[in-house]
């Protein structure tokens, strides 16, 4: 796995983006099926980590510089977005992990999980990826003894290259797409979820932790769509280092 990370030089500081690094990874590998990932919901104290991929013919793509980064974007602009970015991309998906996987396996196997299942709805599979960030979350770990023995889990993590790029979604088009599906997807869930639960206000915070959702959660108890081994009542000072301390997205 290889980083890259953006500068005053790239075009994600004007707020464009190209196919440029996807181009680059695909002459790197001598590949023709480039895939890219992004998450949403990582920080936040409920609802699924979902993580967005799309996978793109880079021998038949054309330039998207529509895409954006999702959070530079309008609710209403990036629903209009998402029948065009799956028109344009040869695969696509979105993957969750609930909130009681994120309890259970922590936040980066949560992501790899989410992840992997977001891989396994593209129609064509990819060869290499462009993954939003500076950590490979998304590669399969090495197995140990109980992994080879357990027949019955979920295979999860990718067996292809890997290369990470910070601030991805706002550089590359292919994860701008990808982060643009998660967004929508992610969103649409807690505004349903908001219908059963007002009281927390997930139609409007999407579940990160803002003080009136602290509040209920302190009202009210937990739902089990809380992450509860979280700090889910504390402050955002008394967050600092930990879980629900991590940037929102």
């Amino acid at each position: 796995m290889s980083s890259i990370r953006s500068n005053g030089n790239n075009k994600g500081s004007t707020g464009s983006t190209s196919l440029d690094n996807e181009r680059l990874l695909a002459k790197l590998h001598k590949i023709r099926f480039v895939g890219a990932a992004d998450e949403v919901g990582r920080g936040a104290l409920a609802g699924p980590i979902t993580v967005g991929f799309t996978v793109i013919d880079i021998e038949n793509v054309s330039e998207f510089p529509e895409l954006r980064d999702s959070k530079l974007l309008t609710p209403a602009r990036r629903e209009e977005l998402v029948t065009q970015v799956r028109q344009w991309a040869v695969g696509y998906g979105v993957g969750h992990a609930s909130a009681e996987e994120v309890d259970q396996l922590g936040v980066t196997s949560a992501l790899r999980l989410a992840g992997t299942r977001a891989v396994s709805q593209c129609r064509v599979p990819p060869q290499a990826v462009l993954l939003d960030g500076s950590y490979d979350w998304l590669s399969a770990p090495e197995q140990d003894l109980f992994d080879l023995l357990a027949n019955d889990r979920e295979p999860i993590g990718l067996n292809v290259p890997v290369k990470t790029i910070i601030k991805g979604d706002m550089i590359c088009q292919s994860i701008a797409g990808a982060s643009i599906l998660a967004k929508v997807e992610r969103d649409g869930i807690m505004v349903e979820l908001s219908e059963a639960y007002p009281e927390f206000g997930w139609n409007v915070n999407k579940g990160y932790a803002t003080a009136s959702h602290r509040d209920a959660i302190t009202k009210q108890g937990p739902s089990d769509f809380h992450r509860k081994t979280w700090n889910l009542t504390s402050t955002p000072e008394e967050d600092k280092g930990k879980a629900t301390g991590t940037k929102a997205k």
